[in-house]
């Protein structure tokens, strides 16, 4: 009975927040996810600054990036004010992401997940912030 019941749990865990793995591939967020990195994400309903994110490239349908979103609607980039859509998204490793710095402001439409965690390889397993 109790396995029933870590299964339902589980099962209504997933269809809730509609986890989705990644793997990080690049050097742009460094260190703190590393290349070889599994990360578990899942969409959120608020995006906010310091959150490490899953995006989709603005120039590159259905090509995905994961970044940190560094400025949210309303803040101002040099000239430029972000509209109540728009978030500024960063590698934390600037000489290797590609990012907003080359392509502007992404939507919201476009914050596909948020990253909650690395579980896996097993020594890097944690919490992302």
């Amino acid at each position: 009975m109790a396995t029933l019941a870590v299964a339902a749990g589980v099962a209504w865990a997933c269809l809730r927040w509609r986890p989705q793995r990644v793997e990080i591939e690049g050097p742009s967020m460094m260190p703190a996810l590393l290349p070889g990195d599994w990360a578990l994400g899942v969409p959120a309903r608020r995006f906010e600054r310091g959150q490490v994110v899953v995006v989709e490239h603005p120039g590159r349908p259905g090509y995905e990036l994961v970044k940190r979103i560094t400025h949210v609607p309303g803040d101002t980039i040099g000239e430029r004010t972000l509209a109540p859509d728009e978030y500024w998204i960063e590698g934390d490793r600037a000489g290797a992401s590609t990012d907003s710095r080359h392509f502007g402001p992404v939507t919201r439409e476009a914050l596909r997940a948020r990253i909650l965690l690395v579980y896996g390889p097993g020594d890097r397993r944690r919490r992302v912030r």
